[in-house]
């Protein structure tokens, strides 16, 4: 006969732990739902350092997305430089044509 043995792992853990507390700022802006109906539609977002108002403001123009074949060695030395290498290239670009 095989022995019982103590459950093994990590304790379980409430999710509800790691959510934002809830304060007035964001239930001014949150949606509120019953029963999946909309009842008032969210007026934010959450951003990186809480709650921020409306939609993030657009650039005078927008940026395009387009598919680019660069060479590997070119590729590999702007993502060299970690996060952000899109927009060294898009910077590349810029005084390449004169910007």
């Amino acid at each position: 006969m095989t022995e019982n043995t103590p459950a093994t792992g990590t304790a379980w853990l409430d999710p509800a732990d790691d959510a934002p507390e809830l304060t007035e700022e964001l239930a001014d802006v949150a949606e509120i739902s019953i029963g999946g109906k909309v009842i008032r539609p969210a007026t934010g977002y959450l951003g990186p350092n809480g709650v921020v108002k409306g939609r993030p403001p657009l650039r005078d123009r927008a940026k395009q997305q387009v598919t680019l074949r660069i060479d590997p060695d070119v590729l590999a030395k702007f993502r060299e430089g970690g996060p952000g290498w899109q927009g060294r290239i898009n910077a590349a670009l810029r005084v390449a044509v004169g910007f």
